[in-house]
């Protein structure tokens, strides 16, 4: 799909193996955007810290969201994690659309539902060392055909919310093999999380998600790469959080994320060495809920950051369930 955008702003010339050191692609997915990668080939769009508190908790009905982010870095590391020299930068601002709903009926003692998410970006990217390019448009759409939510056990005097959710993600996003910088990955990965959500008591709990990522490979990867087909390698990535409601309604807390690649890029089938990608996150948070709206406003610095920009990140969701 192509959309019109303004003029690209283009960089100096350089060889294949410059110009493998560094291919972006704009990572939004799930409530809101994250950063883009930077390493031989980038990571397909992934949640990064934007659902946290009390994530696994749901119920039946209609979910409409809206997560609006912003993530800036002035900086990017190399495989070691040591910062490259010069004047680098990267700034995204993305906003999605997120619409859910679950049955009443049960399968295997949960809920049913499915969900959509529509992802709107603009990435702006200035290296020293490579592109200096921009993009804005549609990004890769995300549709669940099916997740399970099972209703709260109890354990004692606690509560244990869970569920299961399988994400597919697909090329619908602004993409051109000519540019360095795109909104869109141009692949169908797959990224099922488990998402469950720990009450010890009424005000306080502890959440996690727990991601794995797989890409299939494409057949039109960036020009300047020289080559017939691209594929990232695996990830595993992972959102926690801890929030206690210090009053009626208002929720503080603290919130973070995880991403580690655990396998080598590929190029026409040969492995990458030195490609894989990590970043961590750690930042405060607040939730504010009346009646059946909830907002979460929540800002991350990263660090560990390999092959990757490393920066700050705001996330803003708003929701209203029916």
């Amino acid at each position: 799909m192509r959309h019109d955008r303004r003029p690209r702003r283009r960089g100096g010339g350089g060889g294949t193996a410059r110009w493998r050191a560094v291919v972006f692609g704009l990572a939004v997915l799930f409530g809101g955007g994250a950063a883009a990668g930077a390493a031989d080939l980038a990571l397909p769009p992934v949640n990064l810290g934007d659902t946290n508190f009390q994530d696994g908790i749901a119920f039946p009905g209609w979910l409409v969201q809206e997560t609006a982010s912003l993530y800036r870095a002035g900086g990017f590391r190399d495989a070691q994690g040591g910062r490259r020299p010069g004047s680098n930068r990267v700034e995204i601002a993305s906003a999605v659309t997120h619409v859910a709903w679950m049955s009443r009926a049960k399968l295997l003692g949960a809920w049913y539902g499915m969900e959509v998410l529509v992802p709107f970006a603009r990435v702006d990217v200035h290296t020293d060392f490579g592109p200096r390019d921009a993009d804005h448009g549609l990004g890769d759409v995300t549709v669940c055909p099916a997740f399970l939510q099972w209703p709260e056990v109890r354990l004692g005097e606690t509560s244990l919310f869970q569920r299961f959710n399988f994400l597919v993600k697909l090329p619908t996003g602004d993409y051109e093999s000519r540019s360095a910088v795109n909104v869109g990955a141009n692949l169908v990965s797959l990224n099922p999380y488990y998402a469950a959500t720990w009450a010890p008591t009424r005000r306080l709990e502890a959440s996690v998600r727990l991601h794995y990522l797989y890409s299939f490979a494409h057949r039109d990867p960036f020009d300047r790469l020289q080559a017939d087909r691209a594929q990232p390698g695996q990830a595993v990535h992972a959102n926690l959080a801890l929030s206690v409601e210090v009053v009626e309604g208002l929720r503080l807390g603290l919130a973070g994320y995880g991403l580690k690649q655990v396998s080598d890029d590929r190029l026409d089938g040969e492995e990458l060495p030195h490609s894989r990608e990590q970043v961590f996150a750690l930042g405060p948070g607040l939730k504010f809920r009346s009646g059946p709206w909830s907002a979460y406003l929540h800002l991350y610095r990263e660090f560990e950051a390999e092959n990757r920009p490393q920066g700050s990140k705001w996330v803003f969701r708003l929701a209203r369930t029916f």
